[in-house]
This record gives C-alpha cells, sequence and structure tokens, in this order.
C-alpha cells in the first residue's frame, strides 16, 4: 500500500487502461445487444428482444457465400505462405549471404509498411493482368503480407533448433529430404502450426488488400461486413449490427486459439550472426 501511495503514477495508469477498457466493453456491448433487440430508443435496453435480425443478416448479405469464400480464401494463403515461408526462413536462419540484411528488411517491408500504401500499386497491376476481382487476386494480394509473416514468425523457430542434429543425421546416411520430413519436420511443427494460425487471423482480418482486389464472389467477411455499413440502399441498424456481431466473435475465437498456441515471446525475430 505504501508503494501506491508513493507513487501517483500508477493510479493514472490504471486509471487509464480501466477507462479504456470499460469504453471497449461499452461499445462492444451496445453492438452486441442491439443486434438482438426489437427497437432501441432513449431507453437502457431495447423494448424487447429477438434473434431474427441475424437470420436477416445471414439472408440479405450471403453470409453462406460469403464465410466459404473466406474460409477458401485463408486456408489457400495458409498452404502457400507455409510452403513458401518455412524454406526463406530456414535460409535465412542457417545460411550467411551477402545481401542478408537486404534481404530481411525487403520480408519486413510489408509488415511494418500499412497494406495501403502497396495496396494500391498492388492492385492495379492485379486489374492490368484481370485477376483482381476473383479469388486469384485476393489470395495472391493477401501471399504478399503473410509470407513474411511466415518468415519472420518461423525464423526464431529454426534457431532455436541445434545445427549438429542435422549434421548427425547426415553422417548416418539420411537424405535431404528425409532430415526436412523425419528431423526438421518434428521439431518445427509447433512454429509451423503457430504462424498458420497468426496468418489465419492475419488473412481473415485483411480490410485493406481484400477490399482493393475483391469482386463480388471474392468478399471475405471484412469487406461484406464494410458493405453492410456503407453500401447503397437502407437497412436496419440491427441487422447490420448482428453482421458486427459475427465477424467480433469469429475473430475472437480465432484470436483465442492463436494465443492458446502462440508463445508472443517467440515473435521476436532474430538473425544470428556467425562469427
Amino acid at each position: 500500500m505504501t508503494g501506491w501511495v508513493a507513487r501517483p503514477g500508477r493510479w493514472v495508469v490504471w486509471a487509464v487502461v480501466v477507462f479504456f477498457f470499460v469504453n471497449l466493453a461499452g461499445v462492444v456491448l451496445s453492438v452486441v445487444v442491439d443486434s438482438f433487440g426489437t427497437q432501441w430508443f432513449g431507453t437502457w435496453l431495447p423494448d424487447g428482444f429477438t434473434t431474427h435480425w441475424y437470420a436477416d443478416a445471414w439472408r440479405e448479405f450471403g453470409l453462406s457465400d460469403v464465410l466459404l469464400t473466406t474460409a477458401v480464401v485463408a486456408l489457400v494463403v495458409i498452404a502457400v505462405s507455409v510452403a513458401v515461408g518455412v524454406p526463406a526462413a530456414y535460409a535465412l536462419a542457417r545460411r550467411s549471404f551477402p545481401g542478408k540484411r537486404l534481404v530481411m528488411l525487403l520480408f519486413v517491408l510489408p509488415i511494418l509498411i500499412p497494406p495501403i500504401t502497396y495496396g494500391i500499386p498492388l492492385a492495379t497491376v492485379l486489374y492490368k493482368f484481370h485477376l483482381a476481382g476473383t479469388i486469384t487476386g485476393v489470395i495472391l494480394a493477401n501471399l504478399v503480407p503473410s509470407v513474411p509473416f511466415v518468415v519472420l514468425t518461423m525464423t526464431p523457430f529454426i534457431e532455436q533448433i541445434d545445427p549438429k542434429i542435422e549434421a548427425a543425421a547426415r553422417m548416418s546416411g539420411a537424405r535431404t529430404v528425409s532430415v526436412f520430413t523425419r528431423i526438421l519436420g518434428p521439431l518445427l511443427l509447433p512454429g509451423i502450426l503457430a504462424a498458420s494460425i497468426l496468418v489465419l487471423v492475419r488473412t481473415v482480418g485483411m480490410f485493406e488488400l481484400t477490399f482493393l482486389t475483391a469482386g463480388p464472389d471474392s468478399t471475405t467477411l471484412v469487406v461484406a461486413l464494410y458493405n453492410s455499413v456503407f453500401a447503397a440502399g437502407i437497412r436496419a441498424n440491427q441487422s447490420v449490427d448482428a453482421m458486427a456481431t459475427i465477424y467480433t466473435a469469429s475473430m475472437l475465437v480465432l484470436l483465442l486459439v492463436a494465443l492458446r498456441f502462440v508463445n508472443p515471446t517467440q515473435l521476436v525475430t532474430r538473425i544470428r550472426e556467425e562469427t
């Protein structure tokens, strides 16, 4: 108690944190409650509660097709990102070559800079080759930040594996494919799982690149939510709030799964310098 009195700054910090979370909870709960309300004007709670707004949102916004498209895009992006990112991370973790720092910088850039800065020229190129507006274009656009993300996530995992294990396997006659599938594969499985879950969360929540390259038949959940708010036409606020609740719930589940399998301290990438 003496420490709290001696350091009033703690009170300020905790007050700001509590204020932030109370406001955040108020915003989220107001959307969730309104999505179940019949009508809500000037009272603490809606006049009544119903679930038909979710059925209306599901039918009006075509959520069956939207969720299917979202799943297809996310799964393909995960598969390609892991297939490309894991070997690239292995090369960066195990090999030293001229321009290695430059390569690392190129991998970091799509993650550090806002997606809109390279999303517009990327969408222009995809439209030029008639790929934008298709699910292929959406997948290609989402691969730009996802592959570097896998590389930066997997590099620490690979660095933690002693190279002597691989050397011992090769000395015992194991071929390169066997070393990767039977030695490195099981050891890297937790890292691959972590990278896959993080790419899943990032792809489902990626708005800018998907919005710039999606078409009527390649819209993901986050873009469908935007369209439900700003598209032309008149629709009930409760339907939009139901759509927002579905998206928030799906992202919350993905984040909880990610935190279950991913240790945030393992996401700090370091490239070991050979002496």
